[in-house]
């Protein structure tokens, strides 16, 4: 064990620590140990891992700080692994000297604009555990090639820049569990570019990651998201997002979920969305540009633009999600609404979604709904929605728009208001095809089906609302 204070650190918050830490980096014997106090630095305690060998940082169960006062991040991972995961693919060096550096129990801060927590690069099995990273750049900065992260149990709060940002990485084998990650401006976990592969992101509490919420000035106009996925460079692919609380407040071009995939929706995909809130941003689910997503078992709400908009997409399930309001608001409520546009061979099965009482957003401060439906087909081909519940409606339940091979099947939709604002429950403006079937229509104030005469119509039950 390598204590910091037997190579000259003082941890008082005003002696500069660099060199000490970094001696015992050098010279220590593997477990570098740093006892409670504030230590400052004001260059980066480099880790390279294939001259210093195995080696972690412990903080003392959160009772160290690391200050970082200069530019660049306060701890930097390096390693030499140029493989991939597959284990014939490792030196006998990287076993020996570079596998799993560990960095726990500390906390990181920053009081440079450009100072970072803890960059990553060349390192197999990297394991950040019961980390606080504050008042940084970017918490996490993970660049070209990694394998096998590992992010649980961590604190990332209050950064101009992104929480866990992998960055043009090349990275397979990601797992991010038990975190919060809050009050980061350009996102709480953001992939932009390279190529991803075997990403968990399970089990956090992600909030508040935007502008709005950190109050740079004149920075309110760069879009952000909770998790932002950007792979118009590269291909990121293999992923789960899943069991965890994914929440904000409405900032300008925002989500909460966003993917960007390339001009032909084949960089982003193979992803899978499951068993978690959604809340309170511009749009709670964002995909342009994607292929072969599966989303269900979500609860959304309180979206101020669209609950789900998926933009130039094959491939896409939206399954038994609910889409609706918080309670606790009482009649503050915000107009929910799913939208497709320009995708193709996409299932909507099971979805359960219902507007404002209201017809309108009644919440202060948020400009009026320009929605035309509460779910919206345009431009799509080979569509299915079927058994969903489309309820409360305003002024259209259900639009499809110049769609080409759209089945709508087995669905409900009503409008049990008092008295009914649902103008026209089904408004079709496609060409001749197959009918819309089997579905339960109620309430509607002007026309119940504004189907043209060439699509023909199958046991369709029409009539006033049932309560």
């Amino acid at each position: 064990m390598a204590d910091v204070r037997n190579y000259g650190a003082v941890g008082d918050g005003v002696a500069d620590d660099t060199d000490a830490i970094q001696h015992a980096v050098a010279d220590g014997d593997g477990l570098v140990v740093l006892p409670r106090g504030d230590y400052r630095i004001s260059r980066t305690i480099v880790i390279d891992l294939a001259a210093c060998r195995r080696t972690g940082i412990d903080g003392s169960a959160g009772g160290a700080r690391l200050t970082m006062t200069g530019p660049g991040p306060a701890i930097f991972l390096r390693g030499t692994h140029q493989g991939n995961a597959d284990p014939r693919q490792f030196s006998p060096e990287s076993w020996e000297r570079e596998r799993m550096p560990v960095v726990r129990d500390v906390e990181i801060a920053g009081t440079h604009p450009e100072a970072d927590g803890i960059r990553i690069e060349g390192v197999m099995q990297p394991t950040i555990s019961g980390v606080l990273l504050r008042g940084l750049r970017h918490g996490i900065h993970v660049t070209r090639r990694a394998r096998n992260l590992l992010v649980s149990h961590c604190h990332i709060y209050r950064n101009t820049g992104v929480g866990l940002f992998l960055d043009g990485a090349n990275l397979h084998q990601v797992i991010v569990t038990g975190s919060h990650i809050s009050y980061c401006r350009l996102g709480g976990i953001r992939i932009a570019g390279g190529e991803i592969r075997n990403v968990q992101i399970t089990g956090n509490d992600i909030e508040y990651n935007n502008n709005k919420s950190i109050g740079v000035p004149d920075a309110d106009g760069e879009p952000t998201a909770e998790i932002y996925v950007d792979c118009r460079e590269g291909t990121i692919r293999e992923g789960t997002i899943a069991s965890n609380t994914i929440q904000a407040t409405p900032s300008p071009g925002g989500a909460n979920i966003r993917f960007l995939g390339g001009a032909r929706g084949l960089a982003g995909g193979m992803w899978t969305i499951a068993g978690n809130l959604i809340g309170n941003q511009e749009v709670n689910v964002h995909l342009q540009g994607c292929l072969g997503f599966a989303i269900s078992g979500n609860y959304a709400y309180s979206a101020t633009h669209r609950s789900i908009l998926v933009e130039r997409s094959r491939s896409i399930t939206l399954g038994a999600n609910v889409i609706g309001h918080n309670p606790d608001y009482g009649d503050k409520e915000l107009s929910t609404g799913v939208r497709f546009v320009d995708c193709q061979d996409c299932v909507v099965e099971g979805l359960s979604i219902q507007d404002a009482l209201a017809g309108r957003h009644t919440f202060d401060g948020v400009d009026p709904s320009a929605k035309e439906a509460l779910v919206e087909l345009v431009r799509c081909r080979r569509m299915t929605l079927a058994a969903c519940h489309l309820l409360e409606g305003t002024p259209v339940g259900l639009l499809v728009d110049d769609c080409h091979d759209t089945l709508v099947t087995g669905c409900t939709i009503l409008d049990d208001r008092d008295p009914p604002l649902m103008e026209t429950a089904i408004a079709w403006r496609a060409p001749a095809g197959r009918p819309p079937a089997g579905c339960g229509v109620h309430g509607c104030r002007l026309q119940d089906l504004a189907v043209p005469d060439a699509v023909s119509q199958a046991d369709n039950i029409v009539g006033p609302p049932s309560r």
